[in-house]
Protein backbone atom coordinates (compact mmCIF):
# COMPACT_ATOMS: atom_id res chain seq x y z
CA UNK A 1 0.00 0.00 0.00
CA UNK A 2 2.49 2.66 0.71
CA UNK A 3 4.72 1.82 -2.30
CA UNK A 4 1.24 2.48 -3.97
CA UNK A 5 1.14 5.55 -2.69
CA UNK A 6 4.99 6.64 -3.11
CA UNK A 7 4.86 5.86 -6.40
CA UNK A 8 1.48 8.01 -6.62
CA UNK A 9 2.97 10.87 -5.38
CA UNK A 10 5.90 10.64 -7.45
CA UNK A 11 3.84 10.68 -10.63
CA UNK A 12 2.02 13.93 -9.54
CA UNK A 13 4.82 15.14 -8.73
CA UNK A 14 6.76 14.68 -12.20
CA UNK A 15 3.60 16.13 -14.13
CA UNK A 16 3.51 19.23 -11.79
CA UNK A 17 7.38 19.59 -13.15
CA UNK A 18 7.52 18.53 -16.72
CA UNK A 19 6.11 20.76 -19.56
CA UNK A 20 3.87 19.10 -21.88
CA UNK A 21 5.01 19.66 -25.63
CA UNK A 22 1.18 21.37 -26.07
CA UNK A 23 2.54 23.87 -23.39
CA UNK A 24 5.68 24.83 -24.74
CA UNK A 25 4.17 25.38 -27.97
CA UNK A 26 1.55 27.45 -27.24
CA UNK A 27 3.69 29.27 -25.42
CA UNK A 28 6.25 29.55 -28.32
CA UNK A 29 3.15 30.82 -30.38
CA UNK A 30 1.82 33.18 -28.06
CA UNK A 31 5.51 34.89 -27.52
CA UNK A 32 7.85 34.00 -29.54
CA UNK A 33 6.33 33.04 -33.18
CA UNK A 34 5.62 37.24 -34.08
CA UNK A 35 9.29 37.44 -34.66
CA UNK A 36 11.23 34.33 -34.59
CA UNK A 37 8.36 32.63 -36.84
CA UNK A 38 6.47 29.15 -36.14
CA UNK A 39 9.42 27.44 -37.58
CA UNK A 40 12.16 29.37 -35.69
CA UNK A 41 13.34 30.72 -39.08
CA UNK A 42 12.47 34.49 -38.07
CA UNK A 43 10.80 34.95 -41.60
CA UNK A 44 8.23 37.23 -40.31
CA UNK A 45 7.71 40.90 -40.96
CA UNK A 46 9.12 41.58 -37.45
CA UNK A 47 11.63 39.31 -37.62
CA UNK A 48 13.25 40.78 -41.03
CA UNK A 49 13.11 44.32 -39.79
CA UNK A 50 14.70 43.01 -36.40
CA UNK A 51 17.32 40.98 -38.72
CA UNK A 52 16.73 37.97 -36.51
CA UNK A 53 18.92 35.01 -37.11
CA UNK A 54 17.32 31.59 -37.84
CA UNK A 55 17.45 29.15 -35.57
CA UNK A 56 17.37 26.39 -38.24
CA UNK A 57 20.86 27.17 -39.09
CA UNK A 58 22.99 24.52 -37.69
CA UNK A 59 26.16 27.16 -37.19
CA UNK A 60 24.11 29.86 -35.73
CA UNK A 61 22.44 27.14 -33.23
CA UNK A 62 26.10 26.15 -32.31
CA UNK A 63 27.20 28.98 -30.97
CA UNK A 64 24.40 29.84 -28.90
CA UNK A 65 24.54 28.69 -25.12
CA UNK A 66 21.15 27.71 -23.24
CA UNK A 67 22.13 30.06 -20.19
CA UNK A 68 22.03 32.83 -22.59
CA UNK A 69 19.11 31.58 -24.35
CA UNK A 70 17.64 31.76 -20.78
CA UNK A 71 18.93 35.15 -20.18
CA UNK A 72 17.46 36.57 -22.94
CA UNK A 73 13.79 34.77 -22.25
CA UNK A 74 13.70 36.47 -18.86
CA UNK A 75 15.44 39.40 -19.06
CA UNK A 76 14.77 40.78 -23.11
CA UNK A 77 17.53 42.13 -25.11
CA UNK A 78 18.70 45.29 -25.18
CA UNK A 79 21.20 46.82 -28.31
CA UNK A 80 22.34 49.57 -26.33
CA UNK A 81 19.38 51.78 -25.66
CA UNK A 82 16.89 50.14 -27.76
CA UNK A 83 14.89 46.57 -26.95
CA UNK A 84 15.15 44.25 -29.62
CA UNK A 85 13.45 41.86 -27.78
CA UNK A 86 11.37 42.27 -24.39
CA UNK A 87 11.33 39.86 -21.29
CA UNK A 88 8.51 37.14 -21.77
CA UNK A 89 6.40 37.78 -18.71
CA UNK A 90 4.07 35.27 -17.01
CA UNK A 91 6.42 31.66 -17.31
CA UNK A 92 7.93 29.37 -15.07
CA UNK A 93 11.86 28.76 -15.03
CA UNK A 94 10.80 25.04 -16.07
CA UNK A 95 8.33 26.65 -19.18
CA UNK A 96 11.24 29.11 -20.38
CA UNK A 97 14.09 25.72 -20.32
CA UNK A 98 11.27 24.19 -22.30
CA UNK A 99 11.48 27.46 -24.65
CA UNK A 100 15.41 26.76 -25.27
CA UNK A 101 14.72 22.76 -26.11
CA UNK A 102 11.88 23.67 -28.42
CA UNK A 103 14.24 26.19 -30.01
CA UNK A 104 17.44 23.35 -29.90
CA UNK A 105 14.92 21.39 -32.11
CA UNK A 106 14.56 23.69 -34.73
CA UNK A 107 18.08 22.59 -35.53
CA UNK A 108 18.80 21.62 -38.93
Amino acid sequence: MNKAILMTMAACAAMLVSVSAADVKENWEKSCAKCHGPDGKGDTKMGKKLEIKDFTDAKYQDSLKDEAMLKAIKEGVKDGEKTRMKAVEGLSDEEMKALVAYVRKFKK
